[in-house]
This record gives C-alpha cells, sequence and structure tokens, in this order.
C-alpha cells in the first residue's frame, strides 16, 4: 500500500513527545531559581547517586637536615548522594472542553504548557530553598543549612550595601567558610530596594539587562525568583557560590494521556471517575535530586560550613 511508505502519526508519536518534553524542561529550568542557577550534573542512570567528596586533606611536613625522616599524611573522602524524587501533576479535562476549545481553533497544549512548567518550578524552589513539601530523601533547604552555619544577616533597608559586600555581610559570611560567592537570589517583590542599592560612591549596583540574561549586582548575578515560591517569612535574599549547589535529572517530563481512569484524593474518594464524567487527563511527571557537595576547605577543616548566607525578614512592625 502507498500508506507503508508515508510517516504517519503513530510513526513520528515518540518524537513528538520527545520534543514536548524538552520544551517543559527548558521551561522549568529557567523559570525555577534554583534549576537555573545550579550546576546541573549528567542525568542520573539509576535512583541513586552517590558523589564521593573530600573530607580530609593531605599535609606536607618541613625534613630536617639532609637525611631526615620524611612523615607520612593521607586523604579521605566522604559520600555525598544525590536522591531523584518523583514530581507530578494530572491535568483533569472534560472531553466536551476540549471539543470546543478545538473548534475555536486555541491549542489546549498552548494553555496547559505554562501553568505545568509553573507548578513544577514553585514546588522545586519551595522545596530546595525553604524545604516547603520537600521529600523525605532530600537534605536540608539552603535556608535551614545556612541558618545552622551561621550565616545570616539582619534586614536593613537603609544598610542594604553593608549587609550584602560590607566585612560582615552577605559575601563575607559565604567567604570566611571558604566559597566564592557568585550569585543573588530574591523575591520579585524586594525589587524597590535593591534598585536603590548603591555603593560607596552612590552609585546604583542594580543594573537591569536586556533578554534573558541575569541582572547583575555589582559581581553578583541577580535572579528574580517571580514564579511565587518566596517564603518571605524566612528569608529577604539567598546570596551564595551557586556552583557549590547541583541537581540532576534522573527522569526528564513524561506526558501519558489518561482515558477511563478514576483519581481519588489522599482519603480514597473519588474526585473523578473519567468514563463517567466523559473526561479525559494529561499526566506529567519528572524525577530529580540536589545536593550541596560541600567539600571541605583548608580554611573550614572542622567547622559546618555553608555556601550560602541568608538576610532574614524584616522584623515585623508593630
Amino acid at each position: 500500500m502507498v500508506f507503508d511508505q508515508a510517516i504517519l502519526r503513530p510513526d513520528a508519536e515518540a518524537l513528538i513527545e520527545e520534543e514536548i518534553s524538552r520544551e517543559i524542561i527548558q521551561g522549568i529550568v529557567t523559570t525555577s531559581a534554583a534549576l537555573s542557577m545550579f550546576r546541573r550534573l549528567p542525568n542520573m542512570s539509576t535512583k541513586d547517586l552517590k558523589m564521593p567528596v573530600l573530607n580530609m586533606f593531605p599535609t606536607a611536613f618541613w625534613v630536617d637536615g639532609d637525611v631526615g625522616i620524611k612523615q607520612t599524611t593521607k586523604m579521605a573522602w566522604a559520600s555525598k548522594w544525590i536522591h531523584a524524587e518523583k514530581l507530578a501533576v494530572i491535568v483533569p479535562v472534560a472531553e466536551s472542553v476540549l471539543d470546543d476549545v478545538r473548534n475555536s481553533g486555541y491549542d489546549l497544549w498552548a494553555e496547559v504548557t505554562p501553568r505545568v512548567i509553573e507548578s513544577f518550578g514553585v514546588k522545586i524552589d519551595e522545596a530546595i530553598f525553604f524545604g516547603i513539601d520537600k521529600p523525605i530523601t532530600w537534605r536540608d533547604d539552603i535556608v535551614t543549612t545556612a541558618t545552622n552555619a551561621g550565616n545570616t544577616v539582619p534586614f536593613d533597608a537603609d544598610d542594604m550595601y553593608q549587609n550584602i559586600f560590607g566585612i560582615d555581610g552577605l559575601m563575607s559570611l559565604v567567604e570566611k567558610d571558604g566559597f566564592n560567592p557568585n550569585g543573588l537570589i530574591s523575591d520579585v517583590a524586594l525589587n524597590g530596594v535593591m534598585r536603590s542599592v548603591v555603593d560607596l560612591t552612590n552609585r546604583p549596583l542594580f543594573i537591569d539587562t536586556v533578554g534573558d540574561t541575569p541582572s547583575r549586582l555589582g559581581p553578583l548575578i541577580f535572579f528574580n525568583m517571580d514564579n511565587g515560591a518566596w517564603d518571605n517569612d524566612r528569608a529577604s535574599m539567598i546570596v551564595g557560590d551557586m556552583s557549590q549547589a547541583v541537581f540532576s535529572i534522573r527522569q526528564d517530563i513524561t506526558m501519558t494521556v489518561l482515558r477511563e481512569t478514576v483519581i481519588n484524593d489522599n482519603t480514597g474518594s473519588i474526585i473523578f471517575n473519567f468514563a463517567q464524567n466523559d473526561m479525559i487527563g494529561l499526566r506529567f511527571v519528572m524525577r530529580l535530586g540536589w545536593e550541596i557537595p560541600n567539600p571541605r576547605t583548608r580554611r573550614t577543616r572542622d567547622k559546618e560550613t555553608s555556601p550560602f548566607a541568608i538576610m532574614l525578614p524584616p522584623e515585623p512592625t508593630t
């Protein structure tokens, strides 16, 4: 038959789904502060990824005279793990709505995609930065890690330059722990304060840029978290060495069309019965994990350290 020599929809479905998967992953990476600023490792081939990190440094010794005895030393490594956990959402759609949208000339996928990207980005940032609803296998969040290491400064809108760049500012706290601060993350609501930050010669440090390039605040790459994930009760801003936090994706986004499916809540009660309610569903699933390997530096051999520091939220007004 002639059709045997043609590429039909079933032949191309895998390619279409892969293209859609890449589109969503790129959108999530762009939208999420964590995935945009942190270092991405190669995709995981298993659920758990083991990373050896340096835990003990070698020590050299002076030798007395020409035939002095040379001493020995050793090195040691510790294991850090990235645990991939599943993030998923189902978008139920009534078949009548689907028909109406199609007949009206709208692209349902174009309507659904931004919402899926938004929801995934929000959940990732909430878990990584603030520990909100984080998987039990994941490490402490960024704010908790920085707080436990003592890397906090109070909020002071009138002295923001010193709080960020000063002797005891956010950058100095990270540097004292042996790391190189290169990024700042804050909520979009803090933009007015950030635009008022000036250096010691009264020049503004906040520089807006064109396109997708992040803004700069002096030597720091400035990421404006505008996806609604920021927790203003936990922190006002985060400064850190973004290369020290890593993430890896175990499973790219997969999309599955669900038909004749029953959707239950966490008590077992039926929310939707697709067959009975004339509905279909789009299920999106991805798996990823993250970690702060935090290898010890010679400056901080026996001290609890953090490559991040946080500015505390403003004191409540009475």
